[in-house]
């Protein structure tokens, strides 16, 4: 066994005492005994105020924060590796995937421990080991038929840990699984602040699922203390905070404030936000969506979601970043290619145009792609952050009209959804988070909205329960395990919060 771990700390995975040695560990220990009391505290509101929900309520503006809204304030100015975000590429944390991105012509890389990365503990401690020499330059693979290398212009490094949520079953303090978000930033900022800080640039996170500005200020405090603890000065984390839930929509100029000396922006989480919707408002008939390919964002409630995001930035000087394309290109198939590559690019224009100052993309041969796009608008500018579209006013009815959004439940729609919901299951059960099924890039995000849409279809009557399970038998056997969890999560009769949590049980 590994020696001299912190009293109070039990570790369950295998050792690796470069990434998780004893100091590291003590890092980790003293941010969890500090915060997860509150964590917990928060996830319990949480739960509470589903319940509300569920039992009718509907969100609003919070009437106590209103003086926030009102007052005249600003985050800090974006460090000058994180002014120009024009496209940034998102991807997990395995090392050739690593590589390819920061070589990308990217302006930022997004490093995901979150909805790209089967969290196993091999690929956990391997992610924070690439991240590790990733910062340092010296990451490298060789497979025998390629060699991978840095290039001499690399994307900004920005790091996404697990959301408050989560927990790492490896590590245990005083009994307990550690804090999945505490773990994974801790372990990205312990190894890695200082050496960024050297290199003229500096520890980057996004911050995933966040619900409420409280849970925003418990990550500030986090900071707070990890930066007094590793003396660094105050301020250098910058965070993003991606709005990928309902209920953070209506309080985005509070998680800007509770953040604002470490904030560097929002970022429109369209697939998540997606899968908020329908999860938080799941008992209610007026919320039933349509074909999850129908759900675009052009349809209102999404408009009025990302209109008011770039609004609320550009108001308090905050960088404003756009949606994901997930689209993968094909060599072997160029009309697919162009079919969809004028579809990227029409929603990165509709983005541009809407004064976002960058946007995501999941697959290198993108970068150009949305880079072009951004180029003409911002016409030798870093960003648009200027651009303060005071024209925007949306209330709490436009962020909630989702029964506007046209389109109907189709057979295809069903089938589309079985059939990527248990492959990517598949694929994130054999260690892969970001799944490339049918041109798209798949990952924990859209395989919550596949089964959430069955869930919500099952229901409320739109679809029989057996024709899910037609299309289920219809898979091969090869999917046995997938499949079983797909029914736990698509047709249970409780709903389970998130299929990442059934799912972290069968993993190693």
């Amino acid at each position: 066994m590994q020696s001299a771990l912190p009293e109070g700390v039990e570790l369950r995975g295998p050792e690796a005492p470069d990434v998780v040695g004893p100091d590291a560990l003590a890092f980790v220990l003293d941010l969890h005994r500090s915060f997860d009391p509150r964590r917990r505290e928060l996830l319990g509101l949480r739960r509470d105020r589903e319940e509300r929900i569920l039992a009718g309520e509907l969100p609003d503006f919070l009437p106590e924060t209103r003086e926030i809204r009102e007052g005249d304030w600003r985050v800090a100015e974006a460090p000058a590796d994180l002014q120009d975000r024009r496209c940034e590429i998102t991807g997990p944390v395995d090392r050739k995937m690593m590589i390819n991105a920061l070589n990308s012509g990217a302006r930022v890389f997004m490093a995901d421990f979150e909805d790209a990365n089967s969290p196993s503990w091999a690929n956990v401690v391997d992610g924070q080991r690439n991240l590790r020499d990733a910062v340092r330059r010296t990451i490298s693979l060789d497979t025998g038929e390629k060699s991978y290398r840095l290039g001499e212009e690399l994307a900004t490094l920005v790091v996404r840990p697990r959301g408050w949520h989560l927990h790492e079953k490896h590590v245990l303090v005083d009994g307990a699984p550690v804090s999945a978000s505490l773990f994974d930033f801790g372990l990205a900022v312990f190894h890695n602040a200082r050496e960024l800080l050297e290199r003229g640039s500096g520890p980057y996170f996004y911050l995933p699922k966040l619900e409420t500005h409280l849970e925003a200020r418990l990550w500030n405090e986090v900071f707070v203390a990890a930066q007094a603890s590793l003396g660094i000065p105050r301020g250098s984390i910058k965070a993003t905070v991606l709005i990928e839930t309902i209920l953070a929509a209506f309080e985005m100029e509070e998680i800007l404030y509770e953040l604002r000396e470490h904030s560097s922006g929002l970022n429109a989480g369209r697939w998540d936000y997606i899968f908020s919707v329908i999860k938080k408002f799941r008992n209610r008939p007026e919320f039933v969506l349509p074909d999850r390919v129908q759900v675009t964002m052009a349809v209102p409630f999404m408009h009025a979601y990302t209109e008011l995001l770039v609004k609320t930035c550009h108001r308090r000087g905050a960088h404003a970043i756009g949606g994901m394309a997930a689209f993968i290109p094909s060599r072997r198939d160029p009309e697919v290619n162009e079919r969809a590559l004028e579809k990227v690019t029409e929603d990165k224009e509709r983005e541009a145009a809407a004064g976002f100052d960058g946007t995501w993309v999941a697959h290198p041969d993108l970068v150009p792609v949305a880079t072009a796009v951004f180029d003409r608008v911002l016409d030798g500018r870093p960003n648009q952050v200027g651009r303060l579209r005071e024209e925007v006013s949306m209330t709490a009815a436009d962020l909630l009209d989702v029964q506007a959004t046209p389109g109907e439940v189709t057979a295809d729609g069903v089938r589309t959804n079985v059939s990527v919901g248990v492959r990517y299951l598949h694929a994130w059960l054999a260690g892969t988070g970001a799944a490339a099924i049918d041109n798209l890039m798949e990952d924990a995000a859209t395989a919550e909205i596949s089964r959430s849409q069955i869930w919500q279809w099952v229901r409320h009557g739109r679809i029989e329960r057996g024709q899910v399970v037609r299309e289920l038998d219809a898979l091969g056997s090869e999917y046995a395990e997938a499949r079983e969890l797909f029914e736990q999560v698509a047709l249970a009769e409780d709903y389970v919060d998130f299929l990442t949590l059934p799912a972290y049980d069968r993993l190693d």
